[in-house]
């Protein structure tokens, strides 16, 4: 299955059972939200959540883009983007937690035809402040799934303050033969949908306080699960990277983790540049500098000589179709071929400066402030320079 086909088979879904689709947001919260990108799908919705009545009703469906930085590092195995889009649903007050599972079960084993055998849950074991989530447990022994239950790993989210509340997991073996062990103790199994049902409000001391409503919000990776209906082994063997991969690999040969970093960044980049954020050096500007550094480096590790101005045309068009920007591509190569001009005048400075003797010797880290004060020059860039 597609994943053009996979969005419409979960919307059409969802519709059937009275849920209204919501036009997902771009990756920019309100001004007056302190984080920088949307990092999930109930990310906008949170005044709902927290009891304003939706225009659209209280069930609602939607596919939204999100952009994470905190997997960055894990970025080029199997299951991590930077940039991913989310399918999601919601109950603002309506049903609960069970429904959704149940709804959730019978999408994936009669809708995208997965062999229930192959499934298996997790849910809230219960920490002392909140008891165990049976109603979960019950539902998933009712449909024979086998359930494991947990503590963080089963409370969403579990260290910041707003919605949160106890969720269930629902796992995919992907391993060769019969499933074997369980979710916590064995990574064969991918986790593919994640059912949270939003009990408390976290204050800033930690404390949990009764939201004035009970929801339930899900949450599913597009592109992972795309690949897994695919048979594939990794997101970036999914359909929506056939031009990636079809493309990049002939303009600059690449190792595979190499390859797989490079085009989740440069995708990554243009969809950021497609909702107008620009290069800085705070802020959103520069999760985006560091992105397309990121690949400048990975490029220049074995030919200095690659440039971001070579990437074909009609993968920065493919992107920004697919996400429904207006952007020309002729701009976004632009911008991307200026910061790279920025970088490599950055990185001449810099080895000028690091050959100083006073930097000759282990750095201190008065020394990376010094660096970074004056001269400019990233902590992760000094490093990347002293390994030249």
């Amino acid at each position: 299955m597609r994943t053009d086909q996979l969005i419409s088979t979960f919307v059409e879904y969802y519709e059937e059972r009275g849920h209204r689709r919501i036009t997902g947001s771009t990756l920019l919260p309100p001004d007056d939200d302190p984080v920088l990108f949307t990092t999930s799908g109930m990310h906008p919705l949170t005044p709902y959540l927290e009891g304003r009545p939706h225009p659209l009703g209280r069930r609602l469906v939607n596919v939204q883009r999100c952009l994470r930085t905190t997997d960055l590092d894990e970025v080029g195995d199997a299951t991590h983007l930077t940039v991913f889009e989310m399918l999601g649903t919601w109950s603002l007050g309506d049903y609960e937690g069970p429904l959704s599972l149940d709804w959730g079960y019978g999408l994936l084993t009669e809708g995208l035809g997965i062999d229930p055998g192959l499934l298996y849950a997790t849910a809230f074991a219960g920490d002392g402040r909140t008891g165990p989530d049976r109603a979960s447990v019950d539902l998933w022994q009712g449909l024979g799934v086998p359930v494991e239950l947990t503590v963080e790993d089963n409370w969403w989210p579990n260290d910041s303050v707003g919605p949160c509340g106890p969720d269930s997991e629902i796992f995919l073996w992907t391993g060769d033969g019969p499933p074997q062990s369980t979710p916590t103790r064995d990574d064969r199994w991918v986790e593919v949908w994640n059912h949270v049902t939003m009990t408390h409000r976290r204050l800033d001391d930690g404390s949990l306080v009764p939201l004035p409503q009970r929801n339930v919000d899900t949450g599913l990776g597009l592109e992972r699960l795309a690949s897994l209906l695919q048979g594939k082994s990794s997101v970036f063997a999914c359909d929506i990277f056939d031009p990636w991969r079809d493309l990049v690999p002939a303009l600059w040969p690449l190792d595979e983790p190499s390859l797989r970093l490079v085009c989740d960044h440069l995708r990554s980049a243009v969809v950021v540049l497609g909702d107008g954020v620009r290069p800085a050096n705070t802020g959103r500007g520069y999760v985006l500098r560091r992105l397309v550094r990121r690949v400048l480096t990975t490029l220049w590790r074995e030919d200095p000589s690659r440039s971001v101005g070579d990437l074909p045309r009609e993968l920065v068009e493919h992107t920004l179709d697919h996400f429904r920007q207006p952007m020309r591509q002729a701009d976004v190569l632009r911008t991307l071929l200026d910061e790279e001009h920025r970088f490599r005048h950055l990185l001449e400075r810099g080895r000028g400066v690091l050959a100083k003797p006073r930097f000759q010797g282990p750095l201190t880290e008065e020394d990376f402030h010094y660096l970074h004060d004056t001269h400019g020059l990233p902590r992760e860039l000094v490093k990347t320079l002293r390994e030249e």
